[in-house]
């Protein structure tokens, strides 16, 4: 069963749904899955350019593929493209809503830290970079508890704990890259050893 749509689209729709995505940018405080609801609206039930069906299946690759989750966005596009026609449209379709909610970001983000990093004597910049250490800290800390809880009996499992704490030790106190000790991580596991 075929649930693509077929339909044309001329550079004013390109245009807006570039300008679209453009403006979800500035709304997705809490990553761009948080604006999904508005794009459902946008794409499904006002332009008409997606499906149910791919709408849901774009964000459910996307979050079940390794990655940052805001690939959904790039298929949703991919699908509007092909609805569209075809292949190159397709590519280009990815393109479009990918930029779109990209650039003001990265825009954003960018000046924030020039602007940080020309003004890095000042008592206040200093002050915001000495308060979020500790906080981006506890984050990390946090991100790979959550990622090692499938391994909670470290009886079992002392070797795999073992490794991450002397990772953790090498990085804090060692000028070991970063790279370097991903790789090895890789190997070992690669090996079944963790």
């Amino acid at each position: 069963m075929n649930t693509a749509l077929h339909f044309t689209m001329q550079w004013n729709d390109w245009l807006d749904f570039f300008n679209h995505y453009l403006s979800l940018s500035l709304l997705s405080v809490g990553g761009a899955i948080t604006t999904a609801p508005e794009m459902h609206r946008y794409l499904v039930v006002q332009q008409h350019w997606l499906t149910e069906q791919q709408f849901n299946a774009s964000i459910a690759i996307a979050q079940a593929a390794p990655g940052p989750n805001v690939l959904f966005i790039a298929l949703m596009g991919w699908n509007v493209g092909s609805n569209a026609g075809g292949l190159l449209s397709g590519l280009f379709g990815a393109f479009v809503p990918m930029t779109g909610i990209l650039l003001p970001s990265t825009t954003l983000s960018y000046l924030a830290a020039r602007w940080g990093h020309e003004n890095r004597e000042l008592r206040a910049v200093r002050a915001f970079k000495q308060g979020m250490a500790p906080i981006v800290i506890a984050l990390i800390i946090a991100t790979g508890w959550i990622l090692s809880s499938t391994h909670s009996n470290p009886s079992e499992d002392w070797l795999l704990w073992l490794l991450t704490l002397a990772t953790a030790l090498i990085m804090w106190r060692g000028k070991v890259h970063m790279l370097w000790l991903l790789a090895a991580g890789a190997f070992l596991g690669w090996c079944g050893l963790v």
